[in-house]
């Protein structure tokens, strides 16, 4: 037992390490490619196509990508794609410095690239670090990974506008660095002898995610707890209205305001990693997310900025507890055999209640007003909290993250 500990101890220092270095340089480049694309076009329409043309290939792909994670190695899986997301960024670097010509049309074809080689590298990584550690210390390592996530979108993009202020292909130059690395040391993760023969690939087989999700109240109360929770509440879209008009904080209230969800989020997940979730997790599940939806509603009520920015910590560590409540159990209640189809399903539940989030702020704020928007999606979280508790009682009644029927090694 000591050695298989110790073998996850040091390919989850591997692990952390090529997340770590991928977070930093994604959220690096995000900057550097939005400046970039706006210093050509001078066109705001302009940068949210480069986000629609990101997320587009990761939401078409996620069929195939779950059963691609499922098939074969998923080291090499996320080494290639990450290489790939590293050499997309050096073609970006020689457009920059001018050694080529690509024109908008060509930067986002680069970032579709990146788009769908994230696609692949999500659910695989996803779906890896269970075969790495022991299932009781998924949840602690699962809180410190995100943490990791959560400092890489605080100091990224500092970083990377930071670089930029030379010229983009800096920060392009030190995010492909980092990818090459992260490729690097994903290929190097030890990992167990592979076991029975995986299922041949076929439309049915790529649609198993969802059908075990379906069948399974506990992840798909979870899953979709989430989605409608994000959904509904998220108002950090709005965050500019309420640093100009509402506050009158300008451009610094923004920033402190934009970094506040993440630095709760930072503190709760570090705290999780001291102390796991032992017991009463669905129940703490369901707190975590209705404090999600009253810390919304105390940020659309403030005229304080103190008290808002402190509502948006509340609302980043609310969020965080939800997070590594789900992803703990959608990766230990899953069959290692599905594990990438169903992470694959998860990822883009995730990612499209983001992107719609902030739809729904817009068009909620259009109709209602800045204010009514927020206390409508706050308000509305807490309906869906106390909807779902009804709806998913065993969720609700989870006792602990590691089912009692869960067999060792999962």
């Amino acid at each position: 037992m000591s050695q298989v500990v110790l073998c996850g101890n040091n390919a989850f220092t591997r692990f952390w390490m090529a997340r770590s270095a991928s977070g930093f340089a994604y959220h690096m480049s995000a900057v550097a490619i939005g400046w970039q694309v706006y210093g050509l076009t001078g066109r705001v329409l302009d940068l949210g196509l480069t986000g629609l043309v990101e997320f587009l290939p990761q939401f078409l792909l996620t069929l195939v990508v779950g059963q691609v994670a499922d098939r074969f190695d998923r080291r090499r899986i996320a080494s290639v794609c990450l290489g790939l997301q590293g050499l997309a960024l050096l073609v970006l670097m020689g457009e920059s410095f001018g050694h080529t010509r690509l024109g908008v049309g060509g930067i986002y074809a680069c970032v579709a690239m990146i788009g769908a080689s994230r696609a692949f590298v999500t659910p695989a990584l996803q779906a890896l670090l269970p075969q790495l550690v022991p299932a009781g210390e998924l949840p602690r390592l699962l809180a410190f990974s995100a943490s990791v996530w959560k400092m890489a979108m605080i100091l990224g993009p500092a970083l990377g506008g930071v670089l930029s202020i030379a010229g983009p292909g800096y920060a392009y130059a030190v995010a492909a660095g980092m990818l090459l690395l992260a490729a690097l040391g994903v290929a190097g993760i030890p990992v167990p002898a592979a076991g029975k023969p995986r299922q041949p690939a076929s439309w049915s087989s790529a649609l198993d995610g969802l059908r075990f999700i379906r069948t399974r109240p506990v992840l798909f109360g979870a899953i979709s707890l989430d989605l409608f929770s994000v959904l509904l509440g998220g108002a950090t879209a709005l965050l500019p209205v309420f640093a100009k008009d509402i506050l009158g904080t300008g451009a610094w209230g923004l920033g402190v305001m934009r970094a506040a969800p993440s630095a709760g989020a930072v503190v709760m997940s570090l705290f999780l990693t001291r102390f796991p979730l032992r017991r009463s997790v669905g129940r703490t599940l369901f707190v975590s997310v209705a404090i999600f939806g009253l810390c919304t509603v105390i940020f659309g009520l403030s005229r304080s900025f103190p008290l808002t920015v402190a509502a948006l910590v509340g609302l980043g560590a609310s969020d965080m507890i939800s997070v590594v409540i789900r992803a703990s159990l959608v990766q230990l209640d899953t069959p290692d055999a599905l594990r990438g189809r169903v992470s694959a399903v998860n990822a883009v539940f995730i990612g499209t209640s983001n992107q719609l989030g902030e739809f729904e702020s817009g068009l909620t704020a259009a109709w209602f007003g800045t204010v009514g928007a927020v206390l409508v999606g706050g308000i509305g979280t807490l309906a869906v909290v106390a909807l779902w508790w009804w709806l998913f009682p065993e969720l609700a009644h989870r006792d602990s993250l590691v089912a009692a029927d869960t067999p060792p090694g999962t």
